[in-house]
């Protein structure tokens, strides 16, 4: 079954404006046509956009997307190319989420640091509250985050 632009833009939810963007940079090579020259869909090429929004998501360039879909088109000659460059990209994203975890933690402390400070009518409470009257799980992140740092004492820095 073939699907239309927008059929396909539905299906993998992006706008057609991005699948004629990628058409237009060679990451669908076989994508076909219909006798109008409209651009028509199979299922493979579905799969394909979602793999190519998958890696775009992974902070992948286009041109190196380009190059791996080149090795699937060279079929099973590519394959040690494309395990290496998946564990490339696992890599990459395993970083990415332990930076964004690592963010969390500050933004999490901060939002009981805050609440904590408007519960009490001021943001002393928050500062000078000893680490064993904090929720265990905040007082880690202070310790991890903010070890006997002067400058969350300055009024604007907290």
């Amino acid at each position: 079954m073939a699907y239309s632009i927008g059929t396909a833009a539905k299906l993998v939810d992006i706008p057609p404006s991005t699948i004629r963007y990628y058409d237009a940079q060679g990451l669908l090579p076989a994508l076909g046509r219909n006798a109008g020259g409209l651009r028509m869909f199979e299922h493979a090429d579905i799969e394909s956009l979602r793999m190519i929004e998958c890696l775009k998501k992974s902070g992948m360039p286009i041109k190196d997307i380009c190059q791996f879909m080149k090795w699937c088109s060279a079929g099973d000659s590519s394959l040690e190319e494309r395990l290496q460059m998946f564990n490339e990209r696992k890599a990459a994203v395993q970083q990415q989420m332990d930076e964004l975890h690592r963010t969390l933690d500050v933004i999490e402390y901060k939002c009981w640091y805050y609440q904590t400070a408007l519960d009490a009518g001021t943001e002393q409470a928050s500062r000078e509250m000893p680490f064993d009257l904090m929720p265990p799980h905040i007082a880690k992140l202070k310790h991890e985050y903010f070890p006997d740092h002067p400058a969350e004492d300055q009024e604007g820095v907290a």
